[in-house]
């Protein structure tokens, strides 16, 4: 597997008097936000949707999960000319483990007073259906991210951002990899490291890995420092997509809890303003 290795350093430059002066190299996250934001524009143009199986793990109050399989089918919002806005809506069926086996959770912006309909699963009371806040402290009891915030596009955003913050201080290291695997599909990976911890840094290495043939991140993990000295890196959390299919026309109907295929009570009544 190839590496390739970027440092964030200070190159000497002599002066005029016979002096040196400190010059910054361009940091090395510049090329990373620039990608990625080239990227994010191509999937706003080109994927309007996609099914896929999440395999998510979170540390939650210094705890971290299971990892959780989650079958997915998410619709990008966009709006077209003459046509009338497509809202960003979401399917997740939960696979396992088995205490949330079963339970689903249907988001669609706009609709259902701007709540999500969840139906339990698990071992106990799993045909209970309910509407709940994406960001209500019930529904993000085990969630580091509201369901309004999942998707590849999403996280995309999300890691521009934070490469913004931190291309604002030194002390970064960036590699890249090629010949990386998920899945058994080719990818290159570019991972981040802050190799001193900084009160501005939210991290201490990442992980993402783009899919050489779509072009996507198909996994990002992020990793806290290490409890003690010569330890190893905690894992704050990894997300994963497999089997990605995108542009699969998904309509209205994959997006609704009346879906004869989706085990939401049929008699259950959606907020009044959702009708």
């Amino acid at each position: 597997m190839l590496r390739i290795t970027v440092l964030l350093g200070a190159t000497l430059i002599p002066v005029g008097d016979g002096g040196e002066r400190l010059a910054r190299d361009p940091h090395p996250l510049l090329p990373i936000i620039q990608y990625a934001m080239e990227r994010y524009q191509a999937i706003d143009a080109q994927i309007r949707d996609y099914t896929c199986t999440l395999v998510r793990r979170e540390q939650i109050d210094g705890r971290l999960s299971p990892p959780e399989f989650l079958a997915v089918k998410l619709r990008h919002g966009r709006t077209e000319p003459g046509k009338p806005p497509v809202p960003f809506a979401v399917y997740l069926k939960f696979l396992a483990p088995a205490e949330v086996q079963g339970r689903e959770v249907l988001y669609v912006e706009g609709r259902y007073d701007g709540k999500m309909i969840v139906r339990r699963g698990g071992i106990r009371m799993p045909y209970v259906t309910a509407a709940l806040s994406p960001t209500g402290a019930l529904a993000m009891q085990k969630n580091r991210y509201p369901v309004t915030e999942i998707g590849f596009k999403n996280l995309l955003m999300r890691l521009i951002e934070v490469a913004r913050e931190d291309a604002e201080h030194p002390e970064c290291e960036v590699r890249y990899y090629t010949g990386a695997k998920v899945n058994g599909r080719p990818c290159t990976l570019v991972e981040v490291t802050h190799p001193i911890r900084r009160s501005h840094f939210r991290y201490h290495l990442a992980r993402v890995y783009i899919d050489d043939e779509l072009l996507i991140p198909v996994r990002y993990a992020a990793f806290d420092w290490p409890a003690e000295s010569n330890g190893e890196p905690r894992l704050m959390e990894e997300y994963t997509y497999l089997n990605v299919r995108l542009n699969q026309g998904l309509t209205d109907w994959d997006f609704d809890y009346r879906n004869e295929n989706y085990g939401f009570r049929k008699d259950f009544q959606p907020p009044e303003s959702a009708r």
